[in-house]
């Protein structure tokens, strides 16, 4: 699907989602955390825990996104491709500026290590991503060949192992992205596939989205309370507790209300939402490319430790987020335009070359 074609109350959606995850990384990467940790609560603390809330949350939608459509799609060779260079060319190409200007030493292993795309299957987003994206085949065969109480039991099962135990403290699950993908895929598509008496009904959503996301900042505040009434600081996770990763409860709910909401919002289609949507991957795997990166924007560039403290935090911590949007998407708009189309037709040729020798080889082989 091209920008053009798509709706506009998703592109925003996506949008939306991809700045709180911007938030979140202005707090998480940065060394804010161990700053709020250190020091007794204030105001100023509230502010950044909220702002920085949503990260996991904003990966459910994305997901919930990409199952709800993808459950009547295939998956081609172009698509995967595109998705496979997307991530390839900006670690190879942030890897690489890195490392001719100084910033980091040249060490081959290290360099290795940066840019081969499926180096950490756990917690890396695109790597992930990625890998979830070819096992959508397989799920489409499984949701297409089960009956609808088939497939919310199973919905119920992996719900209780990762939902339930993932929401419960001193409860700890294991796991890595990929497989949490695959549930929050059953779950949209399942929505998709068998749609709830108030699918359609927005204000439903409306209310549903509101209670999940004032639960999500309750539980905050009342578990940074609870641990400001015994001791002089707090442990960030612990008051994330029900939102600290993708498959907790209020992370989960917030996600799933929330998409469901944008779903049925009707605006005119825009060619400029659907422009700046079609980057928001882009936004993500530049700006949280490697570590190197995360150290270089917000400890130099953006200096989010230095401005902990500064009378206009607020106002600074949300332009930072903003410009860092912005740039990531003028980037991303410049790689579509330029580099994009060339390496993509590029690497079809060669697969559909590889594929037909392979396929030739096979039939000499049956032949003899």
């Amino acid at each position: 699907m091209t920008a053009k074609m798509r709706n506009s109350n998703i592109e925003l959606y996506r949008i939306i989602v991809m700045i709180l995850i911007v938030a979140h990384h202005y707090v998480v990467n940065s060394g804010l955390v161990e700053v709020i940790e250190e020091t007794p609560m204030s105001s100023k603390d509230f502010f950044y825990l909220l702002f920085g809330a949503w990260g996991k949350t904003g990966i459910n939608c994305f997901v919930l996104i990409t199952g709800y459509f993808m459950c009547k799609t295939e998956i081609s060779l172009t698509k995967f491709l595109r998705l496979f260079l997307w991530i390839f060319t900006y670690s190879i190409i942030i890897t690489g500026i890195f490392t001719l200007v100084g910033y980091t030493p040249l060490q081959l292993s290290k360099m290795w290590m940066e840019i081969v795309p499926f180096r950490n299957i756990t917690l890396n987003f695109g790597t992930c991503f990625m890998l979830f994206y070819l096992c959508i085949p397989f799920l489409n065969i499984l949701i297409n060949n089960m009956t609808k109480r088939q497939h919310a039991l199973l919905i119920m099962l992996l719900m209780f192992i990762y939902t339930l135990h993932g929401s419960v403290p001193k409860v700890d699950v294991y796991m890595n992205y990929v497989s949490w993908f695959c549930v929050v895929y059953f779950i949209s598509s399942y929505l998709r596939l068998y749609p709830l008496k108030k699918d359609d009904d927005r204000t439903f959503w409306l209310v549903l989205t509101i209670i999940s996301w004032s639960l999500s900042i309750l539980s905050i505040f009342f578990l940074s309370f609870i641990q400001m009434k015994y001791t002089d600081n707090i442990q960030v996770n612990f008051s994330y507790l029900l939102i600290s990763d993708s498959n907790s409860i209020l992370a989960l709910s917030n996600g799933v209300t929330s998409f469901m909401l944008f779903k049925n919002i009707t605006i005119k289609k825009s060619k400029i939402i659907n422009t700046i949507s079609a980057c928001s991957f882009g936004v993500l795997i530049i700006h949280a490319n490697s570590n190197t990166m995360r150290m270089w924007l917000w400890n130099d560039i953006v200096d989010c430790v230095g401005h902990y403290d500064v009378e206009f935090y607020w106002l600074y911590a949300i332009a930072s987020v903003l410009c860092i949007y912005l740039v990531c998407t003028l980037i991303d708009l410049i790689r579509m335009n330029t580099i994009e189309t060339p390496l993509l037709n590029a690497s079809e040729m060669v697969c559909k070359k590889i594929w037909c020798k392979f396929r030739n080889q096979e039939n000499d082989e049956k032949g003899q």
